[in-house]
């Protein structure tokens, strides 16, 4: 990725105080290390009357995969070419603006300390970006850019040259030229029009990205006329985080309405509007969940199957009726987390002697786990590849056979309210399917009828009307009818799964 900053000047006001703005001496070339490679900064020309200061990045492919988000399982064949195979090194991105914000911290920030004057000085400038993505196409770039006090050409680049019936890329050739602008104000317009007009970012876009841009739009956002645009491209079309920052954009518009400070504004709101109370997390709900199916099937020995990091355990020995509880997980660093989070070490005798947590597959029958009054299976499932779906059904419910099972799954149908999960994503990259309710009471029903059990259905989190809830439970109670313990070859779940995909990873905390 290249950028270069270009200014004219004079003996009495030479071009090369661009070196004192960017706090980058003209006669030096700079390396900068970058969480996704190395910027470099260096002065192609350097003299009184003009001054260029140009920005390289070298992007690492492999470093910018390895650190990349929403990694999983059930891509395409060819998306994981896909990462390596890009854009990325080459067209100014979010990449591109993280860099000149790294590099150039101080003179976004309109800092200078050898010539305090210089950065509230207007000054001739010119910045040209030879391939810059632009999803909106050169229309897109003028109506961003030129509200501001830019002149903007914005050159198309043809798909090939050899075929120009082929039509233009979405890449321009950028050239931005003004003269009354400082270098600080437009160093922000880059630094939030960059990945706007990429509509794209190559990181997860937290909370904090709402202080970002407002702190990068001081003084031009407010009242840009494709506010709502920039808000929703730069928060990657957060629902929650866009409306949040357009709130805080009016709270500024009405302040320079009324020549008043926000914080007058702000102050004005309903102090009980602060003291609404946060909603309860999804897995707090289906632990609370879990434990009220257990309590009313009246439970003393409990199993916890794919344990993981010991939450489930730990709110069990919270609770006297539950005599005996054993924490079963293929993973020895979770139960070795789950360990460190009970405190088995520094644990009383009495308490010690109602825990165990050892090392299991649900794939094999095992005799450790026969005997118990119920076994919970809380966000397991999902996780199995279907073809091992009967042997965990055989192992749990033919082999191990505690009178009360309980088994939690996402409900896919619901996904579409996840505002941050991408459609036809699911919730975790590990998750091998998603189930409809349809499915999940197919598969259900058709392990009870096999296992001789009894089977309801409990929604877990709030009950949409059209989707239905977050989690979906299935509480299995051991009845009279006649048992066929089947082998686990010849049991197979019949329901039709979604196929997983990666996803974001606010979605896979939920």
């Amino acid at each position: 990725m290249f950028l270069t900053i270009t200014t004219t000047g004079t003996r009495e006001r030479p071009a090369t105080d661009l070196g004192f703005l960017l706090h980058k001496h003209p006669e030096k070339s700079q390396a900068f290390s970058t969480s996704y490679g190395k910027a470099h900064v260096l002065y192609p020309e350097a003299d009184a009357e003009r001054c260029t200061a140009a920005l390289l990045l070298e992007v690492d492919a492999v470093a910018l995969v390895r650190r990349g988000k929403g990694k999983g399982r059930g891509g395409a064949p060819d998306a994981a070419l896909a990462q390596y195979v890009n854009d990325r090194p080459y067209a100014a991105s979010s990449l591109l603006a993280v860099a000149l914000s790294a590099v150039f911290s101080s003179a976004m920030r309109g800092v200078c300390t050898a010539k305090p004057e210089l950065p509230a000085q207007a000054r001739p400038l010119r910045i040209e970006v030879p391939a810059l993505p632009a999803r909106g196409g050169p229309d897109l770039v003028r109506a961003l850019f030129e509200p501001l006090g830019w002149t903007v050409s914005a050159e198309p680049v043809p798909l090939d040259t050899e075929f120009p019936a082929w039509g233009d890329s979405r890449y321009v050739r950028l050239v931005l030229e003004s003269e009354s602008l400082t270098l600080a104000e437009a160093l922000r317009h880059l630094y939030v029009l960059l990945p706007v007009l990429d509509d794209a970012k190559h990181y997860w876009v937290a909370p904090d990205e709402v202080d970002k841009l407002l702190r990068a739009g001081d003084g031009w956002l407010p009242g840009h006329p494709e506010q709502k645009l920039i808000t929703s491209r730069f928060l990657s079309r957060r629902w929650s985080l866009t409306r949040q920052a357009m709130e805080r954009l009016e709270l500024v518009r009405l302040a320079e309405t009324d020549d008043s400070v926000v914080e007058e504004i702000d102050n004005a709101v309903e102090a009980e509007a602060e003291t609404e109370e946060k909603p309860t997390p999804l897995a707090v709900q289906r632990r609370d969940a879990i434990m009220a199916a257990l309590g009313e099937s009246g439970a003393a020995r409990v199993l916890d199957l794919g344990c993981g990091q010991g939450q489930l355990v730990q709110a069990l020995l919270k609770d006297p009726r539950f005599t005996e509880i054993v924490g079963v997980d293929v993973s020895m660093r979770a139960l070795t987390i789950a360990s460190r989070r009970l405190k088995l070490d520094r644990m009383g005798e009495r308490q010690a002697s109602r825990v165990t947590l050892f090392q299991g597959s649900l794939a094999y029958t095992d005799s450790r786990l026969k005997g118990y009054d119920a076994a919970v299976l809380s966000e397991v499932i999902e996780h199995l590849d279907l073809p091992r779906l009967p042997a965990l059904e055989y192992a749990v419910f033919g082999s191990a056979r505690p009178r009360t099972v309980l088994v939690t799954t996402p409900n896919v149908e619901y996904n579409v309210r996840w505002e941050t999960l991408p459609a036809g994503h699911v919730r975790h990259g590990d998750h091998r399917f998603e189930w409809t309710r349809a499915q999940f009471r197919t598969w259900a029903t058709e392990v009870a009828g096999r296992h001789g059990y009894d089977v309801d259905f409990v929604p877990v989190g709030p009950d949409d009307p059209e989707v239905g809830p977050p989690t979906q439970m299935a509480v299995f109670s051991m009845g009279t009818a006649s048992v066929d313990t089947a082998s686990p070859s010849t049991t197979t779940p019949t329901a039709t799964p979604t196929p997983a995909t990666p996803n974001e990873k606010e979605a896979k905390a939920a």
